[in-house]
């Protein structure tokens, strides 16, 4: 069975070695070199980066028996064009999608720029860690209290630049971090508001939680998109199996 997995996240990293130790063979396509990256080294995953619209998934697809949607949860249009194309060439497909946090006291908002016109009224630094494509939604605060946390990318790091942001508030780096890293960088650049995504447990969202209340800073929680539905882990490998029989 030839199996597509659209990926980037770590349990769909996960998931394509499972599937490859089954006999599947996996390809798995992700948006970035950084993404590919991740992959190097799994054996009997092969990796193919670059963004596609739906006709370039459409053509992917027609290679393949089965198709995982492994995107990250806010993948939201990602999710949609999978699915399409998904459609158009009647292939089978499951969504991998991780289990929500429990936010707790967490601020929350539908979207980022709700987010920002709140913290345009409050006092503070701010952390950014909602990804290099929604700096922009951040555009009207003042640059010299916003830090963006981004993966270290050129293109991430040109966002930041397009943005306006002093490179000193630039902190390049991939996680997902410990609880005692968010905690140093909360201190040291004296952060009163952590603006972050449910990225789930994969995506450290406890560390974080956990660092924001140790550090005295509040939690801004940019929610998921409605409507979002999928399976665990193991159900999705149990469908890959039955596809193996």
């Amino acid at each position: 069975m030839k199996l597509l997995i659209f990926g980037g996240t770590t349990e769909g990293r996960v998931l394509a070695e499972r599937a490859a130790a089954l006999g599947a063979e996996v390809t798995v396509s992700v948006a970035t070199e950084l993404g590919a990256e991740e992959l190097a080294g799994l054996p009997g995953v092969r990796a193919l980066a670059g963004r596609l619209d739906q006709s370039a998934m459409e053509s992917l697809l027609r290679g393949f028996d089965r198709c995982v949607d492994a995107t990250h949860p806010y993948a939201k249009i990602v999710t949609a064009t999978i699915r399409a194309a998904c459609g158009r060439t009647n292939t089978p497909l499951r969504r991998l999608l991780r289990s929500a946090s429990a936010c707790g006291d967490a601020v929350r908002f539908s979207s980022c720029a709700q987010a920002a016109a709140f913290l345009a009224d409050q006092p503070g630094n701010i952390l950014l860690a909602t990804g290099s494509k929604e700096l922009g939604a951040f555009a009207g605060l003042g640059r010299e209290r916003l830090f963006a946390r981004i993966l270290p990318t050129h293109e991430s790091i040109a966002a930041c630049e397009a943005l306006g942001l002093p490179h000193r508030n630039i902190l390049a780096l991939q996680g997902p971090f410990t609880q005692k890293l968010n905690e140093a960088m909360l201190e040291q650049y004296r952060i009163a508001w952590l603006v972050t995504k449910d990225g789930g447990a994969p995506g450290g969202f406890a560390e974080k939680q956990a660092a924001a209340k140790h550090a005295g800073a509040r939690l801004v929680l940019v929610e998921r998109p409605a409507g979002d539905s999928g399976a665990d882990p193991e159900a999705v490998l149990s469908w890959i199996r039955e596809g193996l029989l």
